[in-house]
């Protein structure tokens, strides 16, 4: 857990907020300080994985330092609204500066950057009109070619979750045991180790989010990996997002929002983007070069939200369809 500026003691300034992140500190730290540098306002942070920051919110109730939560996945923020965590922002600027799909229908929190959960495969052994759908992972030309990441995460839970949404439950889970038949190998802790065994030809295609594909290329850009970007012919790729809310108990509601809004501006966009290899939230911002590179993409406009009302459905799902 890292801790900005130290302390929380005595009472804080109206020119100062306090923000919860899961964001890692070099991720969020630049952001802090372009805003502290336009508008004076000091920012206190705490960083810390989603679930303790969750429950440390919850614990400190009306005593809660914090005036902002920043966290990773549509379906933690739509879990930090549920508990209660999260106060509605009726906000102009963040109607107008983030699309509808990506943020909360109660206006609760909002996407800030955007992932794409999409195709990766080996550039040597397999070509892009071999790949289609999420669904054709399943067809049996994958089998013993296929690589996941566990289903214990909660992104690959918001990719079953969104399938659930579009296709039905019965659908998803018949294709869930497809990919499970289909697998070269156990499931991996992570999308870098997955990307790292396509290279190594352990398997020939994975599904990963695009910033991990980013940091791996460059670190290894010889790696002979590509994304592929699926059903393109109906709902599109399944994004996510990384956002943020302005907490219940707020001690500086006003400037907590104004902070929100300066997130979803054109300026920070990039800042926040940039600096992950994601996407802006802003369809008005363009995305950094090297993530521009990948290529163009319909992205899925269902709303993100449905990754938590639906992920209880989806963690069952995939335990029943042997998907460890």
């Amino acid at each position: 857990m890292a801790l900005g500026l130290t302390t929380f003691a005595g009472a804080a300034s109206t020119d100062e907020i306090v923000v919860y992140s899961a964001r890692n500190e070099q991720l969020i730290k630049p952001l802090f300080d372009a805003y502290t540098a336009d508008t004076g306002t000091r920012i206190k942070f705490i960083t810390d994985k989603e679930g303790p920051l969750l429950e440390r919110l919850k614990a400190e109730g009306v005593n809660t330092p914090a005036d902002i939560l920043i966290t990773v996945d549509a379906g933690n923020l739509w879990f930090a609204a549920k508990e209660g965590v999260l106060a509605m922002v009726n906000s102009k600027v963040l109607k107008s500066n983030i699309p509808a799909h990506l943020r909360d229908p109660e206006n609760r929190w909002f996407g800030l950057s955007v992932r794409a959960r999409t195709i990766v495969y080996s550039s040597k052994r397999v070509k892009p009109a071999d790949l289609s759908t999420y669904e054709s992972l399943g067809d049996s030309k994958w089998k013993g070619r296929l690589c996941l990441r566990t289903s214990k995460k909660v992104y690959n839970q918001s990719l079953v979750a969104m399938m659930i949404a579009r296709l039905g439950e019965s659908k998803t889970e018949s294709i869930v045991k497809s990919w499970v038949a289909n697998l070269a190998t156990d499931v991996f802790p992570d999308d870098t180790k997955l990307m790292e065994a396509i290279a190594a030809g352990q398997c020939d295609v994975g599904v990963v989010n695009t910033y991990y594909y980013g940091r791996l290329m460059k670190k290894q850009p010889q790696a002979d990996l590509a994304l592929f970007w699926p059903n393109q012919a109906d709902r599109g790729v399944h994004v996510n997002v990384s956002g943020a809310g302005v907490t219940t108990h707020a001690k500086h509601r006003e400037a907590a929002v104004k902070f929100l809004e300066w997130l979803s501006s054109e300026k920070a966009q990039n800042l926040f983007a940039d600096e992950n290899m994601e996407y802006p939230a802003n369809p008005k911002v363009k995305p950094h070069a090297g993530v521009a590179a990948w290529g163009k993409f319909k992205g899925d406009t269902i709303n993100v939200s449905k990754t938590g009302s639906l992920q209880a459905k989806a963690v069952m799902l995939m335990d029943r369809a042997g998907y460890k």
